[in-house]
């Protein structure tokens, strides 16, 4: 940026107008810094673009723009900081110039009078000031001598005396101990001060349970009445009226005879600390004052003696006459692994208590708000109540028991049992049921229990009815009034006779009585019904899925949750279910809505705020090239990776200040609006590193459930914290950039050249971590690249922190390295092993056959290649044979074409009459394949098991195919070799900081090279596999781009550093400084500025620790992939459809495969019942594995593509495809000896809509077949026994294909239909036979409506204006002729007047009964009114749903029956207002770049239907070209040019 000005500059040096930042909708002109490094606007940047590039103006270099254009050029942040700041710095001033006018205003007469003494005053003040800047150098040059001269002695001075009085204080403390423990072992004998009070205490605490009891059994009796009899009521009543024994209270107020005093005596000077005990006299610390001397002390044993008294008199219940109810209300049984709950029972019995009078009120009424105030205590502690959930139907709807009712439930089912007990509640012969009458139902675990009937199924009787006798039941739906399920109870009778029936009935049901009911009202139903606030399912389209409940279940299970009420929905309480954690280090409870929301099951109800975009930190300020800095080193990774921070100003103090000021306030802290329940990657937001320490951070992984990964954008350190922890950022606080920047050092490699060692990196951490230093950048990268620098140490030394290194040979310089490469390479040989090796060393290995072994050496050896030397290597033409991905693919040179072909030729000759052999084939063995009619050379990539089927890899491509055994021969020796060199993109690495490559990035890399001719340049030559590429390929225009620089820009790949070669200064040029000459010069300048920053860093700016690094060395291991599944012979076979995928491939299994999969599930859960230890892997060869599904199960699956911390699996017996974290995914097999039990299918003779399987195409075939058993008909089996078989499905004798074609998802090969003619379809199955009666049904009486009479247009070639009142495709639209259009009346009224008298009585009108196609109706609009239509079809059967066209504007509606009425016969005299017609001279392009496309015509896409949406907007005019058989016009603009033309000239239509 020195080139084009300071960073301060806000204008541009172009234009010379000021930068604007956006505002409303003004786009605003922002700066910004193009390759070279000079500034400007936006908008002259516009100006000088061409062909995307721009030419400087300034320097004239040529920068290539992104793929964004102009806005996708760097923004210049530090620029719109300033901007930034000074409007608000603007706005202040506005404020402040207000108030001063008005205070000017009201000072007017005094402002004239001293107008005269203005410039006098000027002129003593610019004196005065002249004055002050003398002074003020002078005290500066005070100050600095001062700073200087005391510093080394306040610090020497400050540690003497922190030493002296560490030690004081130790010895202070020695003593105070020794005190603190003899007085305490004095205190054995207090508790002899108070022994009296505790023989009360005990008296008091015996007469509490006597009491207890006595209240627990009277409330026992008031819920069960019969219990009376088991008791002596009036001993019960006795114990309960009895009165309060009379207690002293003010004897509590006595205390001991001892205190401890604390005296301190001149505390500004010295300290002299004074610890005595001592004796006082007994007081009464509650007497009244002036009466503490005449006050006369209780005697204790005569007050003992009255209350022993008092409790000989009052009566109490004799052991064995009170039922003992502690067993039932203890709460220590609760079915409960985690949580055990104490139920807590208080009520009121003063009523049971003869009124009180006298004193004895008074105190009773102090007794009664002191334990009011206690109840409205624990009312308010315990507004969360304990509960179990015992029924869910979704998050929505469940239900849940209060823990507290255990006790009632337990009583409730006991009596339940009583009465169920023999014959008790029996149901009679003449006994009917009712539905919503009550009943005993006999549950799973064989108990009785209260249900409400719902529905009643009598025999012979298809429908539900009201009211059945017992002897004709045939089944009955109930609902449990205190668990919530409801169940269905199928009644089987033995013989069908009354009498069985009844028998049956009793066996399951009893009915309640009146009596009974009475006897059961105080019972309240425990069973609540409860939803989750505010929670919606996660995909709305699909509601509650399977993965929502799985997740609901397994944190609540059948523990005990904390149940917070948050509001009431009709009959279901809103709440929000809490969980304690057990063996967990956290005690906080676990939300379940927060829990469903994060595992992404679930969705927070928020309103949709749409046309926002996110906010995003601006990018950190990188320094210019050969300047210096000082800088404070906050983060290291390693010498070569670790993050700065400019102290050049106070800005970052600033907000780190401002920061810690907002967020550690309990208003922000408590705010749900900034609480952040989902996190997402690369999302802005404040974090937490420490307590009450806030920071700017950025969401950068998601390791583990409730945790994130974050990145200090302020500091570069990472940290794993909990979601708790994350706050969201306010707009404020993204003014200033990221202020951490990511440096490495400049010159310097590791020392054995790879990776930086330990000791290396603690070096550098206690040489720079925290310190302030001095760095000089030495190279220009570009973002977010970390920039090269020489980092000094700021003291009077200012060593070179990289030659400190050196020194220690801790690293060392790249020009020795380079160097001892250079030596390397001179002795090696010039020619580069051959890329075919042939081997003539051992002659003896030859068949005896051969005679003269010389004469085919020398024939072989013209086929030998001998590449050329390293600075030859470079513009190779290759051509691309096989993409494994950017690091591993294969090239054939195609200047050895003519030897490959004679080494194909040799291959066959030598293997073409032989016969198979009996070989055993292992691993790394060469040999001769067939593979497509042709040998080549291969070779054996895995040693062969049980199966005849063989992995082998061409060398001459270098894939691999599958073959059998028989299509293998052994090779000879002296064709052993390879034609194909496998090469890698070694300057580019993956992005997401991943170690494999994404099928995006492998899928696109392999779109473009696959079988291509291009350019590589070997970098090194080198003996290992791949080999290190660059690789060039040719575009649509000729011109060579490298395949790397093109997968970086698309955002697929990263581009990795590039080392530099240091640059040699020789001390001895006198106009060469070094960076550290340079600091020397200028360090009397900069020393106050360094000390000032650096106490003010030390004093003030506090930022996060790094975290301790971690080596994790990944596992390397390798899979193959399971067993293929055994494929069935052709013919017809019966099979479950699984699962369909997005290719069109449908997974099904046989009833065969289904028994076999149970098998397998149940062994390998037998298997592996522990979770293995996580590590990582290197998941590049791992292709089977093993998947711990979310129920707790493990799955077979294969792994298709890794996608940063997810990876793509499919599950081998099932057929879908999930996306799901590493931590599920372990690479190992199991049951490795089981094949795949799950078959791939391809539907033969159907061509699918627009060529390819569209998703809605796909959807469709999801449900109609997955988890249907249909039946099939295999035509062809695949070659391969991992391909998918050829098959014809038939749903009920319906070809999959027809139905497809019906519904317009594809089309029937019209040659393969004839030949499906003779091909023998499976029989229909036997459906069963309804005997209907149309006995009694009455005929329609809907009129049968002919069709719509349709408008007159002007003849053809009249021009005339129309209004398009609807599209369907760009060429065909619905459109109405304004000129010449009159409003035809129909017996004196118009259409609209017609149509709002019917919508008056729209409710007359009986439904639509006819449902043919075309036939007219009334339809219902959103607008709630009824309009002319007519049917199209039937769209969905279940819920009915009908396609229907508004006949006068042309728009479809899909609505169910009871949104359509019959039209009268008067509106069909009415022609329809609209006129579909086909726009003459234009069609759908041939080839579209658009990849929306409109789903019911595929050929045109979204963007084109868009673009003739705001064509035909305005003043349009047509013209009629043809009417039969369809109407075509031209539509013409207010130009009298062809509205179309501006679609063509956009590449979305073509010319007809």
């Amino acid at each position: 940026m020195e080139k084009n000005g300071s960073a301060r500059d806000t204008a541009c040096k172009l234009c010379k107008e000021r930068f604007k930042l956006p505002e409303n909708e003004d786009e605003g002109n922002l700066p910004r810094i193009l390759a070279c490094g000079h500034i400007y606007c936006t908008n002259c940047l516009l100006s000088i673009q061409s062909d995307n590039v721009i030419r400087c103006p300034g320097c004239q270099e040529e920068s290539t723009l992104p793929a964004g254009g102009v806005f996708g050029l760097q923004e210049e942040s530090s620029i719109i900081g300033v901007i930034y700041t000074a409007k608000i710095n603007e706005s202040y001033r506005r404020k402040n110039k207000l108030q001063e006018s008005q205070e000017n205003k009201m000072k007017e007469d005094e402002t004239e009078k001293q107008a005269g003494d203005t410039a006098k005053a000027d002129t003593i003040v610019g004196e005065a000031l002249a004055e002050a800047a003398g002074n003020l150098s002078q005290l500066i040059s005070v100050h600095e001598a001062l700073t200087d001269g005391l510093t080394e002695l306040l610090e020497a001075e400050k540690a003497r005396l922190q030493m002296e009085i560490s030690q004081a204080a130790d010895k202070a403390l020695c003593a105070i101990q020794k005190w603190k423990t003899v007085q305490l072992h004095e205190l054995t004998e207090l508790e002899t001060q108070f022994f009296s009070s505790q023989q009360t205490v005990s008296h008091i605490q015996e007469r509490i349970k006597s009491l207890k009891n006595a209240m627990q059994m009277a409330r026992e009796i008031r819920r069960v009445p019969f219990l009376d009899q088991y008791c002596v009521l009036d001993k019960l009543l006795e114990t309960l009226r009895a009165p309060v024994d009379s207690f002293d209270l003010k004897r509590i107020s006595l205390g001991s005879s001892m205190s401890c005093v604390f005296q301190e005596e001149n505390l500004d000077q010295s300290l002299s600390l004074s610890l005595k005990m001592e004796k006082r006299s007994l007081k009464l610390c509650g007497a009244v004052e002036g009466g503490c001397s005449g006050t006369k002390l209780p005697n204790f044993q005569e007050q003992d003696q009255e209350n022993l008294r008092s409790q000989s008199i009052t009566p109490s219940p004799k052991p064995s006459d009170i039922i003992d109810f502690s067993s039932l209300s203890s709460c220590s049984d609760l079915q409960s692994p985690d949580v055990i709950v104490e139920e807590v029972l208080e009520e009121e019995v003063e009523e049971l208590v003869d009124p009180v009078t006298g004193p004895d009120r008074m105190s009773k009424k102090l007794r009664h708000q002191s334990k009011k105030r206690r109840h409205q205590s624990f009312k308010k502690q315990h507004d969360s109540k304990w509960v179990v959930v015992s029924h869910i139907v979704s998050p929505a709807h469940f239900y849940v028991r209060h823990v507290a009712d255990k006790l009632e439930s337990e009583v409730l089912s006991k009596r339940i049992h009583n009465l169920c007990s023999g014959n008790g509640c029996s149901f009679a012969l003449g006994d009917s049921l009712e539905s919503k009458s009550l009943v005993f139902v006999l549950s799973k675990e064989r108990q009785w229990c209260r249900s409400r009937v719902v529905e009643i199924l009598q025999q012979g009787n298809l429908e539900a009815v009201k009211i059945c006798p017992v002897t004709q039941l045939a089944g009955v739906y109930v609902y449990s009034l205190d668990f919530g399920f409801c169940r269905r109870i199928n009644i089987q009778s033995e013989d069908g006779t009354p009498e069985s029936t009844l028998k049956a009935v009793n066996n399951q049901l009893r009915k309640i009585c009146e009596d009974v009911k009475l006897e059961l009202s105080g019972f309240v139903p425990q069973a609540i019904r409860c939803s989750l606030k505010d929670l919606v399912p996660y995909d709305l389209g699909k509601g509650w899925d399977n993965r929502a409940l799985v997740a609901f279940r397994a944190i609540t299970g059948s523990a005990a949750l904390e149940m917070q009420p948050l509001g009431r929905d009709r009959d279901a309480l809103l709440v929000d279910l809490r969980k304690i954690p057990v063996e967990q280090h956290s005690d906080v409870p676990i939300s379940l809505r927060e829990y469903l929301v994060f595992n992404e099951v679930a969705r927070f109800y928020y309103p949709v705020i749409t046309d926002r975009k996110p906010l995003l930190y601006y990018p950190p300020v990188y320094p210019r090239v050969n300047t210096e800095l000082n800088v404070v080193v906050c983060h290291i990774n390693s010498p070569g990776d670790f993050y700065v921070q400019a102290v050049d100003s106070m800005e970052s103090l600033l907000l780190t200040t401002r920061l810690q000021d907002c967020y550690n306030t309990p208003a922000v802290l408590e705010d749900e609006e900034l609480k952040v329940y989902c996190p997402e990657i690369g999302q802005p937001c404040v974090a937490r590193f420490e307590e009450n320490l806030w920071y700017r951070a950025q969401v950068i992984g998601c390791p583990r459930a409730s945790k994130v990964e974050v990145l200090y954008v302020d500091f570069g350190n990472r940290k794993i914290i909990p979601v708790s922890d994350l706050r969201k950022i306010k707009n404020e606080f993204f003014t200033l950039p990221a202020m951490a920047i990511p440096c490495c050092l400049a010159d310097v490699i590791p020392f054995d050249g790879e990776t930086w060692s330990e000791v290396c990196t603690s070096r550098f951490i206690s040489l720079t971590y925290q310190k302030l230093v001095l760095i000089f950048v030495t190279e220009r990268v570009s973002r977010p690249a970390p920039i090269p620098v020489t980092v000094f140490e700021s003291d009077g030394a200012q060593a070179n922190i990289a030659e400190v290194l050196v020194k220690e040979e801790l690293a060392c310089c790249k020009d020795k390295m380079k160097t001892n490469k250079a030596s390397l390479f001179d002795n090696d040989a010039d020619i580069w092993d051959p890329v075919l090796e042939i081997s003539s060393a051992k002659p003896s290995s030859y068949p005896s056959g051969k005679t003269d072994c010389r004469e085919q050496n020398k024939e072989l050896l013209d086929l030998q290649i001998h590449l050329r030397s390293p600075d030859q290597l470079k513009d190779l033409t290759v051509r691309i044979s096989h993409v494994c991905s950017p690091s591993s693919f294969y090239v054939q040179f195609t200047q050895y074409d003519a030897q490959l072909q004679r080494i194909c030729e040799k291959v066959r000759s030598e293997c073409e009459l032989t016969e198979p052999q009996e070989v055993v084939w292992k691993a790394d063995m060469f040999c001769a394949a067939y593979i497509n009619g042709v040998w080549e050379r291969g070779q054996i990539c895995a040693d062969l098991t049980s199966t005849d089927t063989a992995e082998v890899r061409r060398c001459d491509h270098g894939n691999t195919e599958k073959l059998h055994v028989s299509s293998l021969r052994p090779l000879p020796s002296s064709l052993i070799g390879s034609m194909s060199l496998e090469c890698s993109l070694d300057d580019i690495t993956p992005t997401g900081g991943q170690s494999v490559w994404t099928s995006t990035a492998i899928d696109l890399f392999s779109h473009y090279v696959s079988g291509a001719v291009a350019l590589i340049t070997i970098k090194e030559p080198t003996e290992e596999r791949p080999v290190p590429v660059t690789l060039f390929c040719s575009n649509k225009i000729g011109q060579y781009v490298s395949m790397s620089d093109f997968l970086v820009h698309e955002g697929l790949a990263l581009g990795k550093r590039k080392p530099r070669d240091p640059i040699i200064q020789k001390p001895e040029e006198k106009d060469v400084r070094s960076p550290t000459t340079k600091t020397q010069t200028n360090e009397k300048k900069n020393s106050s500025l360094s000390l000032l920053l650096k106490t003010s860093l030390e004093g003030t700016l506090t930022p996060p620790k790094p975290s301790p690094r971690r080596l994790n060395s990944t596992a390397k291991v390798k899979t193959s992939l399971y067993n293929a599944p055994q494929l069935p012979s052709p013919g017809h076979i019966q099979m479950t459809v699984t699962a369909v995928g997005d290719d069109g491939v449908i997974y099904g299994r046989s009833q065969d495969l289904e028994c076999q999969l149970q098998q397998l599930c149940l062994r390998i859960q037998q298997t592996w019942k522990t979770l293995p230890e996580p590590k990582p892997y290197t998941w590049k060869s791992v292709l089977g594995c093993a998947v711990f599904g979310s129920d707790s199960l493990w799955y077979r699956g294969q792994i298709l593509s890794v996608l940063g911390g997810n990876v793509e699996v499919q599950y081998v017996d099932h057929g879908f495809v999930e996306n799901i974290p590493m931590a599920h995914v372990y690479p190992v097999l199991l049951c490795a000896d089981v094949p795949q039990l799950c078959i791939p299918c391809k539907l033969h003779g159907i061509n699918p809509l627009g060529g390819r399987w569209q998703e809605f195409t796909v959807a469709f075939l999801r449900e109609l077949l997955q988890n249907r058993f249909v039946d099939v008909q295999i035509l062809d089996l695949p070659a391969d026994p991992r391909g998918p078989l050829t098959v014809q499905i038939f749903l009920d004798g319906l070809n999959l294909n027809e139905i497809l074609s019906h519904h317009g998802h594809g089309s029937v090969d019209a040659a393969i239909a004839a030949e499906e003619e003779h091909t023998a379809i499976p029989p229909t199955p036997i459906l069963d036979v309804w005997d209907i009666t149309t006995e009694g049904l009455v005929e329609t009486q809907e009129p049968m409506l002919g069709p719509f009479v349709s408008p007159n247009l002007p003849q053809e070639g009249d021009h005339f204006k129309v209004q398009v009142k609807h599209l369907c495709t760009p060429n065909e639209v619905f459109l109405w002729p304004l000129e010449g259009a009159v409003d035809t009346e129909v017996e004196g009224e118009t259409l609209e007047e017609a149509l709002f008298r019917i919508n008056a009585n729209i409710s007359t009108l009986p439904p639509l009964t006819c449902f043919n196609s075309g036939y007219p109706c009334l339809a219902e609009y959103s607008d709630g009114k009824y309009y002319r239509a007519k049917l199209l079809q039937i769209t969905s059967l279940e819920p009915v749903t009908l396609l229907v066209q508004h006949v006068d504007f042309g728009s479809d509606d899909a609505l169910p029956p009871r949104k359509l009425r019959q039209m009268p016969a008067d509106l069909l005299k009415f022609p329809t207002q609209v006129l579909k017609v086909r726009i003459a001279g234009l069609k759908a392009p041939t080839i579209s770049q658009q990849k929306d496309v409109l789903p019911y015509s595929p050929g045109w896409s979204v963007a084109a239907a868009m673009e003739m949406i705001d064509l035909l907007h305005g003043s349009i005019t047509a013209t009629v070209v043809a009417r039969e058989p369809d109407v075509v016009v031209q539509l013409y603009n207010k130009d009298g040019e062809l509205v179309h033309l501006g679609l063509v000239n956009k590449g979305l239509a073509e010319l007809e």
